[in-house]
């Protein structure tokens, strides 16, 4: 027995080791390098578009499952045992319902049986079931239907299992290994694909200029809700409540719109982004809607998003031409114009070719700079996003721009109506590399641009901006209609003519010193040439 018992110890000594070895490493490489390095392993006939679903859907049950046992213990401490079993109990506090084949404990123990491909997509499906505001979030049949090796998937779990959720509120582990995983996703399908993600540092910078408060926040192309997660941080981030906010949203692919809504979920935030997954022009989710903010990242340059006579008389484009059917980025604009509450500010990205398209989208364009809408306009760097290396727009619109008298001319006190002005920034030499092949933007830098735009918004804004070469201008009306209201930001930012630091004279004599040293050689080799041939009896 004695015997017996020493073995049990020092397995349970040795498992405990291994453990903390494994917990170590962990915290070494970070949870979310070693829980990457672990779902590659999944790689192979497993294309990243489906494991990530897989591998999300793993930490969503995870995070799930923490928050459900912290709460069951809860309810246990607090002599409420008879209720532990009622959804009611853990619904009311923001926590999901799990029956206990759903939970995290049962699905580790059965980690290394031959169905526990099929456990996990009973356990999704059980829990989207149980939970209402889960309805279309969860992964379906993924599991069963991809035929994941045993071993392989065991490991994952095993890996995953380290995560201690609860340890530290504060720091939203899962929350970051989501957002990791998005990131590297998105990276690992490449060119063309990932559109469900836009790159952190382009959500924050849209955060930091139009601040979303309090009020109602819109994404018309909310892909997996990045702009959401991003909102309530900055929110977070400056002491307001996130309460004040109502999120919005709609997605097209049904997998994404499943994304989202997990996201969501994981970071307990509850928004309504529509029943289903829908085309936001067909089947508009939000038709009554006025959001006080919108976020949004649309498909960029996207062809045929309408027929020949569909959507002709749609509301969203009253007082507006009708957006081309080559063409949505004009219709995206509009539909987040026709969105927009009374007082309400839009910052969205799109390709650089929407600021000075002809036909429609230049008189659609220009009644938008008309009627007051453009605040400013920023080139984001290239290469920023995952899925295209071409330099993309920030669009800031704003319902209310304030109305400002700027005085420029001091002796005959003249002023003009700064109401109409649009800022423009140029960020194409901005940004740090990372993944070797990709730009972001730092937090420093986020932090200038923004700052630089609320300076230019204050009514006394000649004692807090000024216009810099290559980087801002602030263009009046009058400016802008003289450049027949394109919106290309090199036509009024100051641009330092470089070839001007050249000394022309001494370079010309350089060139003229080298070009006299080739045509010599050259006549050499040809004088060479014919003596050669002369050797030899023949004549040139």
């Amino acid at each position: 027995m004695a015997k017996q018992k020493k073995e049990t110890d020092n397995e349970g000594l040795q498992a405990s080791l291994k453990t903390k070895t494994k917990r170590e490493q962990i915290k070494e490489k970070t949870i979310e390098v070693t829980l990457w390095e672990a779902a590659n392993k999944l790689r192979g006939s497993v294309e990243p578009a489906e494991y990530k679903h897989v591998v999300l859907g793993l930490i969503f049950l995870k995070f799930a499952s923490d928050k459900f046992e912290e709460h069951r213990a809860k309810l246990i401490a607090e002599g409420k045992e008879k209720y532990i079993e009622m959804p009611e109990f853990y619904n009311m506090n923001n926590v999901f319902f799990l029956e206990e084949t759903s939970r995290w404990s049962y699905l580790i123990k059965r980690a290394k049986q031959n169905d526990i491909a099929l456990l996990i997509d009973t356990a999704l499906h059980t829990i989207e079931k149980n939970n209402k505001a889960l309805k279309g979030a969860l992964p379906d049949n993924y599991f069963s239907r991809l035929g994941l090796d045993v071993t392989k998937l065991a490991s994952l779990l095993d890996t995953i299992n380290d995560i201690d959720t609860n340890k530290d509120p504060k720091q939203d582990v899962v929350g970051k290994v989501y957002e990791y995983f998005l990131s590297k996703f998105a990276l690992a399908e490449g060119k063309g694909k990932g559109e469900f993600y836009t790159p952190k540092s382009i959500v924050n910078l849209i955060a930091e200029m139009i601040e979303p408060y309090k009020g109602i926040i819109y994404d018309p192309a909310c892909g997996s809700g990045g702009m959401f997660v991003q909102s309530v941080k900055f929110i977070e981030a400056h002491h307001g409540n996130k309460k004040e906010i109502s999120i919005y949203g709609q997605e097209y692919t049904n997998t994404t719109y499943k994304l989202a809504k997990m996201n969501l979920a994981i970071r307990g935030i509850s928004g309504n982004l529509g029943e289903k997954a829908a085309d936001t022009f067909l089947d508009d989710q939000h038709k009554d809607l006025k959001a006080d903010f919108i976020m949004a990242n649309p498909p960029f340059n996207q062809k045929d998003w309408r027929a020949e006579n569909e959507l002709t008389d749609d509301p969203r484009w009253r007082g507006y031409d009708v957006p081309p059917k080559s063409n949505a980025n004009y219709g995206w604009i509009l539909n987040m114009v026709s969105k927009l509450s009374e007082n309400g500010v839009a910052g969205f990205i799109l390709a650089n070719g929407a600021l000075s398209g002809g036909g429609e989208e230049y008189k659609i364009r220009r009644k938008l700079i008309e009627n007051n809408l453009v605040e400013a306009i920023v080139i984001i760097p290239r290469d920023t996003f995952y899925t295209t290396d071409i330099s993309v727009t920030l669009w800031i619109l704003n319902k209310n721009k304030k109305a400002r008298m700027v005085e420029i001319n001091s002796k005959q006190k003249h002023y003009r109506d700064r109401e109409k002005e649009i800022l423009f920034m140029d960020l194409r030499r901005w940004g740090q590399e990372f993944e070797k092949q990709f730009i972001e933007l730092t937090d420093e830098e986020i932090g200038q641009v923004a700052e630089n735009y609320h300076n230019w918004q204050q009514a006394d804004y000649k004692k807090t901006y000024k216009n810099v070469p290559e980087y801002c201008y602030s263009a009046s009306f009058e400016e802008i209609q003289a450049n027949d209201f394109s919106l290309v930001p090199s036509k009024y930012i100051q641009f330092i003519d470089r070839d001007s630091e050249i000394d022309f004279d001494t370079e010309m004599k350089r060139i003229q010193k080298d070009f006299k040293t080739l045509l010599q050689e050259e006549k050499q080799s040809q004088e060479q040439l014919i003596n050669a041939f002369k050797t030899l009896g023949y004549e040139l």
